[in-house]
């Protein structure tokens, strides 16, 4: 794994506390198919979310929101309709939500995002 796939890493086990704090459970992690990948699958009481994890050190190449635009939100939309159909979820109320990650992943800053699109 190079550099960035071991912060992207770390960034996402960060996430995965977080939420927890917050009352989700964690479902998958990095489920992937032929549209695109989503980061984390979560459970929120009776929701099934989809959680985009961003994480910028510096705010000097764009905010870690900004990134998610609407290529990267239909790709979301496609690999979550992927997950729904091979998991038989097709009944289970869903949301898109992105978590982002900013400054130090020592101290980080989190922005939590719920029904982002």
């Amino acid at each position: 794994m190079n550099q960035t796939g071991i912060v992207g890493s770390h960034a996402e086990k960060l996430a995965v506390k977080y939420l927890a704090k917050h009352g989700l459970k964690i479902h998958k992690s990095n489920f992937r198919c032929r549209f695109g990948e989503i980061d984390l699958i979560m459970l929120d009481e009776e929701y099934l979310v989809f959680v985009e994890v961003r994480y910028r050190k510096h705010q000097s190449f764009g905010g870690a929101l900004e990134s998610v635009d609407g290529k990267k939100q239909q790709k979301l939309r496609r690999t979550a309709e992927y997950f729904l159909l091979t998991y038989k979820r097709t009944d289970t109320p869903c949301r898109f939500d992105i978590l982002c990650v900013d400054g130090s992943l020592t101290d980080p800053f989190y922005n939590w995002v719920k029904n982002a699109f």
